[in-house]
């Protein structure tokens, strides 16, 4: 697999947002802003993820991968952050900051696979 920017960058976003959630749900805190902000951070990567793979189809760059697997794992990725948001607003206990921070685990497994789909590489 061949390793770009944007793989990299969403590694360290989702990272960030998983320790700080797990962080918050050790110390038995509730949801914060600090918590919901991460989260936020790793759907606004995603929305740029997505303009940067609209520019580069349009540019001429193809997804070696299935197209149709590619953005239906983006459309899915783009989602939950937005259902771990609500889940948090709505069950305002410390359980919650375990679902935000499953936000980071789940986004960066979709990512990977999303690099996969568009280089092509076989699955190790």
């Amino acid at each position: 697999m061949v390793v770009d920017g944007f793989f990299i960058a969403g590694t360290v976003v989702c990272l960030i947002s998983t320790l700080i959630c797990v962080g918050a749900a050790v110390i038995r805190q509730p949801p914060n802003d600090v918590t919901i902000l991460t989260v936020a951070a790793v759907e606004l990567f995603l929305l740029v993820y997505a303009v940067a793979g609209i520019v580069r189809q349009v540019g001429g760059e193809t997804v070696t991968g299935e197209l149709w697997e590619f953005w239906g794992y983006l459309l899915t990725a783009l989602l939950v952050p937005v259902g771990a948001f609500w889940w948090a607003i709505l069950e305002r206990s410390r359980w919650s900051n375990l679902v935000l921070g499953a936000v980071g685990l789940t986004i960066f497994v979709m990512l990977y696979r999303m690099e996969q789909i568009w280089d092509g590489a076989v699955p190790a």
